[in-house]
């Protein structure tokens, strides 16, 4: 039988700190749901609001949270912001979840 391989606990602790920030922001269904749509690609705001029917005060606030905790990166196009998720792990966290969670779509 294999021993288990004995991992750092100083670097598991590291990201496991990581991990648990990341999915604390994750808690959020709206914050999820702007996510799970940058996901798709770059997206501006109006698109967002329109796309998942998030009102603008709520919409501004939770893109707020996203910007702060360095999950979304912006660009701007003139009065547009667009919004994208600015991490590769990240994208491959919401992929993940897309495929458990997310009802498949009738072809």
């Amino acid at each position: 039988m294999l021993k288990p391989k004995s991992l750092n606990p100083e670097l598991l602790r590291a990201a496991a700190g990581e991990a648990v920030a990341a999915l604390k922001v994750l808690g959020n269904p709206e914050r999820l749901l702007l996510l799970c749509q940058m996901s798709q690609g770059e997206t501006s705001v109006g698109e967002l609001e329109q796309a998942l029917g998030i009102l603008q005060p709520t919409l501004s606030q939770q893109l707020g949270v996203l910007r702060r905790e360095g999950m979304v990166e912006t660009r701007r196009e003139g009065k547009k912001v667009f919004y994208r998720v600015a991490d590769e792990r990240l994208l491959a966290l919401l992929r993940t979840l897309y495929m458990l969670y997310c009802p498949k779509e009738a072809t």
